[in-house]
């Protein structure tokens, strides 16, 4: 006896998972590009202190506060440099005969979380590691030996007078176990709703606890402290739109455009700490 049995598609997409951009947190929108694709930033001395002269100017100088100094203002130059697009097409046929899951509106939608966010924080923490002003020699990390790196970043950023506010702990996910088997660890863990959805995991030394894929981040990624004041991350142009039946294509047409760039100031590099660990082969 011969029996046909029943295939049946759902209305379902079995979707990859996919962590929402966390990179807010750890940078500025400061500088604006509005009418412009590059942009300069002034950078300018201060003069030294002197012993005031009661009695009257030191020798070979006519002011009794010292010699007259010049201030230095130099700049620095910003260029966007990252312009990326993507385009597909999904044919009316093909999205009638998918119930519906070839549609551009949730299709667009996976393509910004599955594509676009994940290549824009890649960058941009790739960017800031580069620049790090602290970068030590990379170690092994363990569950023995984590907080006392951590402790390092942090003296390193008061020794640099980095804000003690706003500072933020970014690890991957191994980094973060380590974290939770180091019996000298305690992590405040009562933190605010908002703060949750923004994706804080922890408050750890005034520091707020992120974290982040390792696929997002360089090779070797072991933690990094960093202050959001450092690092400008502008999206100059966030463009995407759907055509429907347009020249040529009997069906629906996506379009999308990203500009966007990632710059440490020269004079704030200090406000980021990368430890990088070292790769097992």
């Amino acid at each position: 006896m011969a029996i046909d049995l029943v295939t049946q598609y759902l209305p379902y997409v079995d979707e990859l998972f996919s962590t929402e951009s966390k990179k807010s947190l750890l940078t500025n929108q400061d500088l604006s590009w509005t009418g412009a694709h590059t942009i300069k930033v002034y950078k300018v001395t201060t003069a030294s202190m002197n012993d005031y002269g009661r009695t009257g100017p030191k020798s070979g100088e006519w002011s009794r506060y010292g010699k007259v100094q010049g201030l230095d203002a130099t700049t620095e130059e910003f260029t966007l440099k990252n312009d990326r697009s993507f385009t597909f097409a999904i044919d009316k046929l093909d999205k009638e005969e998918t119930s519906d899951q070839l549609a551009a509106a949730s299709a667009l939608a996976r393509q910004v979380r599955e594509v676009v966010i994940p290549e824009v924080d890649t960058y941009v923490y790739g960017i800031m590691t580069a620049n790090a002003g602290h970068k030590p020699a990379a170690v092994a990390l363990t569950p023995d030996n984590i907080y006392t790196e951590i402790i390092k970043a942090s003296n390193a950023l008061d020794n640099s007078e980095v804000p003690e506010t706003g500072r933020v702990l970014l690890v991957t996910p191994d980094t973060y176990l380590l974290m939770k088997q180091c019996k000298d660890i305690t992590m405040e863990t009562d933190i605010g709703n908002d703060m949750r959805l923004k994706g804080v995991i922890a408050n750890l030394d005034g520091a707020v606890v992120i974290k982040i894929p390792s696929k997002r981040l360089p090779e070797g990624f072991g933690f990094m402290l960093a202050h959001p004041v450092a690092t400008v991350a502008p999206a100059k142009l966030e463009d995407y739109k759907t055509h429907q039946d347009p020249p040529g294509i009997s069906g629906e047409l996506v379009e999308g455009r990203i500009c966007y760039d990632a710059f440490v100031l020269e004079n704030k590099t200090e406000a980021i700490y990368y430890q990088a660990q070292t790769i097992t082969a």
